[in-house]
Formats: C-alpha cells, sequence, structure tokens
C-alpha cells in the first residue's frame, strides 16, 4: 500500500528555519528569492539578514544605522545604489584606510590631518573624460573614501632620510594626478600615484597595456641611462594592481613593519629572523631599496640599511663598552665575496651601557638585484681595554622590486660604469650617517636622469 502523501505548501513552512536558511545567502541571492512567492518576498527583507549583509560590504554599525533612521534593508539599499560597482573592494580598501588612521592618529597626526574627505561619482567620470582613459574600479573605490592627500610634507605613503638625501611620497588627489597623466613616448597612459617634492619622483599606474606595461601594475619609472632615446624607460614593479599595491603598504604599516621615526613612515623591511645576540648585546637589521638612486641600465642599485644596537638592560655595569671596528662580509647573487673593515660606524664609536640603544643608517650600492651582508662588531670593555670581543651582526638580504627593461632595440651605449660595492667610499662598504653626507652629491649625480622631464603638481 502507496505511503500517503501530503504536499507541503512554502507558507506552511516554519519561520525559524526558512531564516535559518536564508542567512546563509549572499545578497544577491537573497534578492532573487524575494521574486520566487509571497513569503519568502516577506523573509528575505528580514531585518538581522542585511544587518549583517551591511556589516559584511559596508562595515556598517548599529551606530550608523540609527543615525540613518531606516532599516538595515533600506541602508543597504542606499549604499548599493551609490557604491554597488565597488562592492567586490570597498570593505577591504574601507578597513584598511580605517587601519591606517587608527593607527596613525597617535602617531603622525599631521598625516590625519592632510587626508581629504572623498570624491564623488560625478568627479570621478569628469577625469576619465578629462584624461580619455578608464579608471579601474578599485582606485575609484579608494577615492570615493579619500581623495589622496594635501600636497604636505611629510608623504602619507612613506619617506626615507640618508645623509643630504631626503624622499617623502605624497598620496594625489585624483585632480592632482590627472593633471600629470603622461601621453608622452616611453610613459604614454600612465597616471601618477604618489608625487615627491625633493627628487621629483613619482610612481605611476599603467591604464592601458602599452610599452610592454601590464594594465593596472604600478612602478616606478627608471630612464635606461645607456640609450640615446629618452623614451627608452625601464620599471621597478611596485604591484600588480591598486588593490594589492595600497593594502599591502597598509598591511606594512600597522603591523610596525615600517617603522615610525620623526612622525614619519619610513619604508625599511625589518626580517624577523634577522636578529642576533651576543651576550648582553642584540643587533638587528632592517634594509630598504631606493629607486630613485637605482638603474637597471647600467645596473646600478641602490639600498639602505638602518642598524639597531642595544645592550640588555639586565647587564652589570660592569658589561659597559665601546665599538672600534667593523667588518663585513659581502656575497652578490653572481657569487663574488668581498670582505671589509674599518673603524667605528659612520664615524662614530658608540658606547654601549646597560638599556642604552644606538641606531645608524648606512647605504650601498650593487651591480647585482640581491645580495646579502654579514659580519661583527669589535667591541672592548670600558674597565679593561685588554677585554676585546666580537658581536655578531646577522645576515640581512637586500633584493630590489621586480624590474622591467623596456624592449631593446639597437642603441649605443652613452656609458660603461658597472658600479662595485662600496665604490663611493673611502673604507669600501658605503658607511654614512643620517647628518653628515659630503661624499653623497656624486651618488645622487649616478641616477639624475631619473628627474629629466619629471611632472611636477602644478601647485608648486
Amino acid at each position: 500500500m502507496a505511503a500517503a502523501f501530503t504536499e507541503l505548501r512554502m507558507d506552511q513552512l516554519p519561520t525559524d528555519p526558512l531564516l535559518h536558511i536564508l542567512s546563509y545567502l549572499d545578497f544577491r541571492d537573497l534578492m532573487h528569492c524575494s521574486f520566487v512567492s509571497r513569503r519568502l518576498n516577506e523573509l528575505s527583507k528580514h531585518n538581522p539578514l542585511w544587518k549583517s549583509q551591511c556589516c559584511k560590504h559596508w562595515l556598517l554599525t548599529d551606530d550608523d544605522r540609527l543615525q540613518s533612521g531606516v532599516s538595515w534593508f533600506c541602508l543597504f539599499k542606499q549604499y548599493y545604489t551609490d557604491l554597488g560597482r565597488y562592492i567586490q573592494y570597498y570593505a577591504v580598501l574601507k578597513r584598511a584606510w580605517e587601519q591606517l588612521k587608527s593607527f596613525l592618529q597617535q602617531r603622525c597626526p599631521r598625516m590625519i590631518a592632510s587626508l581629504k574627505e572623498g570624491t564623488t561619482e560625478v568627479e570621478l567620470n569628469d577625469i576619465e573624460a578629462q584624461i580619455g582613459c578608464k579608471l579601474p574600479d578599485d582606485y575609484r573605490c579608494s577615492y570615493r573614501i579619500h581623495n589622496g592627500q594635501k600636497l604636505v610634507i611629510p608623504g602619507l605613503m612613506g619617506s626615507m632620510s640618508l645623509s643630504n638625501h631626503y624622499r617623502s611620497e605624497v598620496l594625489l588627489d585624483v585632480e592632482t594626478a590627472a593633471g600629470g597623466f603622461q601621453q608622452r613616448k616611453g610613459m604614454r597612459r600612465c597616471l601618477p600615484l604618489t608625487f615627491c617634492f625633493h627628487t621629483g619622483l613619482s610612481q605611476y599606474m599603467a591604464l592601458e597595456p602599452a610599452e610592454g606595461r601590464q594594465m593596472f601594475e604600478s612602478f616606478y619609472p627608471c630612464p635606461d641611462q645607456t640609450a640615446q632615446d629618452p623614451s627608452a624607460i625601464d620599471m621597478f614593479i611596485t604591484g600588480s594592481c591598486f588593490l594589492e599595491w595600497f593594502t599591502t603598504y597598509v598591511h606594512n604599516v600597522v603591523t610596525g613593519e615600517y617603522p615610525i621615526i620623526r612622525d614619519q613612515i619610513f619604508r625599511y623591511v625589518h626580517d624577523k629572523s634577522c636578529v642576533a645576540t651576543t651576550g648582553d648585546i642584540t643587533v638587528s637589521v632592517s634594509t630598504s631599496f631606493l629607486p630613485e638612486l637605482s638603474s637597471v641600465h647600467p645596473p646600478h642599485f641602490f639600498f639602505t640599511y638602518r642598524i639597531r644596537i642595544e645592550m640588555s638592560s639586565s647587564a652589570s655595569p660592569e658589561a659597559a663598552c665601546q665599538l672600534d671596528s667593523r667588518y663585513w662580509k659581502i656575497t652578490t647573487s653572481d657569487g663574488n665575496v668581498e670582505e671589509v673593515q674599518g673603524p667605528g660606524v659612520v664615524g662614530e664609536f658608540p658606547v654601549m651601557t646597560p638599556g642604552k640603544v644606538h641606531e645608524y643608517a648606512s647605504c650601498t650600492t650593487f651591480s647585482t638585484s640581491s645580495e646579502y651582508m654579514e659580519g661583527h662588531y669589535t667591541f672592548h670593555r670600558l674597565a679593561s681595554k685588554e677585554e676585546v670581543f666580537h658581536v655578531a651582526i646577522p645576515r640581512f638580504h637586500m633584493v630590489c622590486p621586480p624590474f622591467r627593461p623596456v624592449a631593446r632595440t639597437q642603441q649605443k651605449a652613452l656609458a660603461s660604469y658597472t658600479p662595485r660595492f662600496g665604490d663611493h667610499d673611502d673604507d669600501h662598504d658605503g658607511e654614512y650617517c643620517d647628518g653628515d653626507g659630503d661624499d653623497f652629491d656624486d651618488l645622487r649625480g649616478i641616477n639624475m636622469a631619473t628627474l629629466e622631464g619629471a611632472w611636477c603638481p602644478r601647485h608648486i
């Protein structure tokens, strides 16, 4: 005998299990459900369902909803009407901006004060019409949140100070960026993202896949100094798209990867394994690549490194000591090894006592794109100059960002300069301090072609 079959209609199903099922759907599926039946239409507008959607996609809070005076469903519709084209990017970029502002509020308040309010869809559309190119949606989305920053120092996108060289990159507002949109050969369809007043350096984003660039990748332009054609521009690549470029930078800032020094973000990278302790003294190293002083042709890669020497606060007073000399072993990626030694560090002979920290910055150049250094300092005890000992400097690697040369044609080399490690320093290891720098001008001259034809905002 066949079992009796009872037809179960949608309006007879209990509410709680249906709402539980609907809670697993995204906003598009919820909207589709609203067209299935009257019952699902009612349930799909259940306020808690749209609260989770508002929190997920727009990062809205209960206070935001209370201020709006509408339901979660209506609030979602309002945001989607305005920002719907950016829904895949908005939460990631909004969260990055909020993390960055929260982190910098107490550390670099001037930077927070320099941020501009978000631009509008109409203004972004006008910029596209002005430059004749479409802006990527992740870029547009970020600029709806904040339209870059005012043209002030320090710049939001990081600084670097070494001897008499200084760089600080401002995140350009979209109007100023449009004024620097490039149409010249070698830089066609490139939009500046940042600008440095002191060096003229900008990072650019390629709005079209032209002249060997990939669409939407960000890069530092690097003129080929061996080419007769000024449009032969190599590039140091800094990101595959705006979203990756910006969120990676924010992550490095808020996690402390980039240190805050004198109310500025310094783009030093610290490998957490790059620490060595000898007795009571710990040495750690962070490094940074300087694109504005580097070139692909000829191969000249400029790095700076920052060293922190710290004596434990629990050390005994008798452990006090003074640094006498340094020793370096340098290995380049092509296998060449050089050993260098010299007195002090950047002309100083720091005395270390319990709890004291000594930091200094130095620099070096290589003809290979990656290399590592390691070595030791020689100290003597203050209480007994005859007691001499070594303190290990951990191995640290210096690797330049990915670079892409322009397509090579038959070109005559204007120079055959092949830099050697430390060829600018009498002791051959490139030691410099932050405030000294009489020997730095000849280094800057190596890559001054970078500034030829450099764009400058009209406001300056």
